[in-house]
């Protein structure tokens, strides 16, 4: 009969087999018997807590693509031709005003001024461009005064996608806003924060989070600059129940955070026939995919509350050995029903007469 249970099917290895691997990749085995040999919480990969970007960039900075609205005040002989006289300073009317045509900078960051020709823009604020301008016409026109204002704004933007509810180009106001405010300012994400990652962009660089992580709160929530490009990207947590439990199956996160009891709760806990609750395993990639396996004894009571502070990640595999004495229960359950028909038949038979 031992012999034949060891030719049983079953759920995977039992908890000393996994403590003893006899081949496959090599893994390390942590045993969770204290606070101290819990796993560390991951680190947000952004910005740490409270860490400031520096100085905000200038709201009127000027870039490639950027539409400009040019006015250029004059008094006495006017370089262009004026239809809006205006009072100048003192009384003098012969003060003029004219609005050059909206001009776009060029991908070399140039724009052209009459009289001028073309100059440089990208770079410059609002303010540094029409100081530069009238550098360039206070020898051709009686005391000028040039106005610069930004009629449409690339450079001062961000670009969201995915699951906002307005996606598209957002216009930074103060350049200090976070993740958390250029969501709002576009509606809102769609969804569960749980269930969403986003993906930032920034130059060469992509970053990538829980947004659940990182709107938690205002230390943690990052500072959006301009030309960041934000994805939120619908990426559920799950983990994998395997082995002797009440449930095999992949289960979602039911919150941004899952502790190893509310794992074990949602999968319905060792299967009482099979499993071993001595035998609870946490299959994990730690941090450079190093394989590694935390084990945990549910059958000592302190492991409750060590089981309530050890933090599920995504993808990660509960695994409920079975328990090496519920092998010959199998057998005579399989015997059981191999000749449970037999004897249903031969019942049947005694029923109606036909054997005695």
């Amino acid at each position: 009969m031992l012999g034949a249970c060891a030719t049983l099917p079953v759920s995977g290895p039992t908890g000393r087999q996994v403590m003893a691997p006899q081949a496959g990749p090599n893994f390390r085995i942590v045993a969770v018997d204290s606070l101290a040999a819990l796993p560390v919480a991951p680190v947000l990969s952004g910005p740490a807590a409270g860490e400031d970007d520096g100085a905000a960039a200038p709201t009127d900075m000027i870039g490639p693509g950027d539409m400009l609205d040019i006015q250029i005040y004059e008094a006495g002989v006017s370089l262009f031709a004026s239809t809006r006289p205006i009072a100048a300073a003192g009384g003098n009317g012969a003060a003029q005003a004219e609005r050059l045509p909206a001009m776009r900078v060029d991908d070399k960051g140039q724009i052209f001024v009459p009289f001028v020709g073309r100059m440089r823009a990208g770079g410059l604020t609002s303010t540094q461009l029409a100081h530069a301008i009238r550098a360039e016409l206070k020898d051709l026109s009686q005391n000028p005064q040039v106005v610069v204002g930004i009629a449409q704004s690339v450079t001062n933007s961000v670009i969201l996608g995915g699951e906002v509810a307005r996606p598209g180009r957002l216009v930074l106001t103060t350049n200090r806003e976070t993740l958390s405010e250029v969501i709002a300012l576009s509606g809102g994400y769609r969804g569960e924060a749980k269930d969403l990652a986003v993906q930032v962009t920034r130059g060469a660089q992509l970053r990538e989070f829980r947004l659940a992580d990182a709107v938690q709160g205002a230390a943690r929530d990052w500072r959006i600059r301009p030309g960041d490009q934000i994805e939120l990207i619908k990426k559920p947590q799950t983990f994998a129940v395997l082995g002797a439990a009440g449930r095999v199956e992949q289960l979602p996160f039911a919150a941004p955070s899952v502790s190893l009891a509310e794992a074990l709760s949602a999968a319905g806990g060792p299967n009482p026939n099979l499993g071993d609750a001595k035998a609870v395993f946490i299959f994990r990639f730690d941090a450079g995919d190093a394989p590694t396996v935390y084990h945990i004894n549910m059958m000592n009571p302190g492991s409750v509350f060590l089981a309530q502070r050890f933090a599920m990640r995504d993808k990660d595999v509960l695994y409920i050995g079975n328990a090496a004495a519920n092998q010959p229960g199998k057998l005579i359950q399989l015997v059981s029903q191999l000749f449970s028909p037999i004897i249903a038949v031969q019942g049947a038979l005694v029923n109606t007469g036909v054997v005695r």
